[in-house]
């Protein structure tokens, strides 16, 4: 049974989450606050880390760089749960690390499905020993990229919508859609998803590190 920390300080928000967590065979295990959360990380080693933003004594993006101070805990798939919506926070969060951001209240099915999309891709680079640095858009500007559409690529290959990736950047739709072109025509490809396998394949590279 996959094993889910809920990091969350609003009392019935918690309880639902890990009732509807139960009914899908999961473990939940739960924290009110972000320091409770890293504490309850370290020691439960859960296999997926809901997390909400605004929390008392510490919130969640310092949750997640606690997290990804420790190279114990620095690959759980992480997701934040916020009821702010405003772009420059989902920007922030997601450029921080998270492997996605779904605002309160959340749909039982999209969350569910959050959850088994985030654990079936830890799984697979599990098998494969298949380790993506998204730190760094550095190995996809060797492919022929520009600038702009290497970060697009980046975020594309990260499972991101066009919608996901023009508020992450902060552009429009339509500008990611040029970029989404550039890239199929670059590398010489027809979908997001064989993009998405050259991008990983540059990615999980020796060289794959270093700032962008």
């Amino acid at each position: 049974m996959k094993k889910i920390l809920v990091i969350e300080d609003e009392p019935e928000m918690r309880r639902n989450i890990a009732t509807l967590l139960r009914y899908h065979k999961y473990e939940p295990v739960a924290a009110g606050n972000g320091r409770e959360g890293v504490e309850a990380a370290r020691r439960e080693r859960p296999d997926l880390i809901l997390c909400d933003v605004m929390m008392p004594e510490l919130d969640g993006h310092g949750v997640l760089q606690a997290l990804q101070a420790d190279a114990l805990l620095a690959q759980i798939p992480f997701i934040f749960l916020t009821a702010k919506g405003e772009k420059d926070d989902l920007r922030n969060g997601m450029n921080l690390g998270a492997d996605d951001y779904l605002t309160k209240p959340v749909p039982n099915a999209d969350l569910i499905r959050a959850i088994e999309t985030r654990l079936r891709r830890s799984e697979q680079q599990g098998k494969r020993e298949f380790k993506p640095d998204f730190s760094s858009t550095a190995p996809l500007l060797k492919l022929g990229l520009t600038p702009r559409a290497a970060e697009a690529l980046l975020w594309l290959a990260q499972g991101k919508t066009n919608s996901d990736i023009a508020t992450i950047l902060g552009i429009t739709e339509s500008t990611v859609k040029k970029h989404v072109q550039e890239m199929f025509e670059k590398l010489g490809v027809e979908t997001r998803g064989a993009a998405t396998v050259r991008a990983l394949e540059a990615l999980n590279s020796p060289a794959a590190s270093g700032p962008t």
